[in-house]
């Protein structure tokens, strides 16, 4: 008796499939090496998306970051979004999304339970505090990249030095000042082309 044929998965889609659990596999590793999260997955986001994947121009990663910090939530989270995005459409950013979030989730609901009764331990503050210097540098390192990527010319040096110190001195929502920013650099771009032109 002949068998009716079995329905064969479209290699078009086990390929599609593939690359997402590549996208979740690569953003999983993110989230699971980097401690203190935000900015300090910067360096490690470079080295796997733009590194070790190419999925992404080092050009582009400063306007990935500076999206990702100018809307609601953590940087990393909507970082990954948005390359998952451009790279696989709606579900490369759930991927991405469910990658860089796993590791976390995992690690807090294993240790929520017994943190409290730990805490206090000799051993396990002074790792914290260990862990907290180590956080710091990565952060330092992040926007030492960035800086050194983006400050180009007087403009970008002065605006960054007066956002520091409005930051810094000031009670001034941080969202202000990123919109400051844009409107002061589309006009400084307009008065340039201007200046060119005439």
């Amino acid at each position: 008796m002949e068998q009716a044929p079995q329905d064969t998965p479209d290699k078009g889609q086990v390929s599609r499939m593939s690359f997402l659990l590549e996208i979740f596999a690569t953003f999983f590793r993110v989230g699971a090496f980097t401690f203190g999260g935000g900015l300090a997955m910067l360096p490690l986001f470079e080295r796997e998306v733009i590194e070790n994947k190419g999925w992404v121009k080092k050009e582009d990663i400063l306007d990935i970051y500076a999206i990702s910090q100018s809307l609601p939530g953590v940087i990393a989270v909507n970082a990954s979004t948005f390359i998952g995005y451009r790279l696989a459409g709606v579900p490369g950013a759930i991927a991405a999304i469910s990658g860089v979030m796993a590791p976390s989730l995992l690690v807090i609901v294993a240790i929520a339970g017994v943190f409290t009764q730990f805490r206090q331990n000799f051993y396990v503050a002074k790792a914290l505090r260990g862990v907290r210097a180590a956080v710091a540098a990565l952060i330092f390192l992040a926007a030492y990249r960035i800086g050194k990527a983006s400050l180009k010319g007087a403009f970008g040096f002065i605006l960054a030095i007066t956002a520091f110190l409005l930051t810094w001195l000031t009670e001034i929502n941080v969202i202000y000042m990123i919109l400051a920013g844009g409107m002061l650099g589309v006009i400084v771009a307009k008065l340039s082309a201007g200046g060119t032109s005439s």
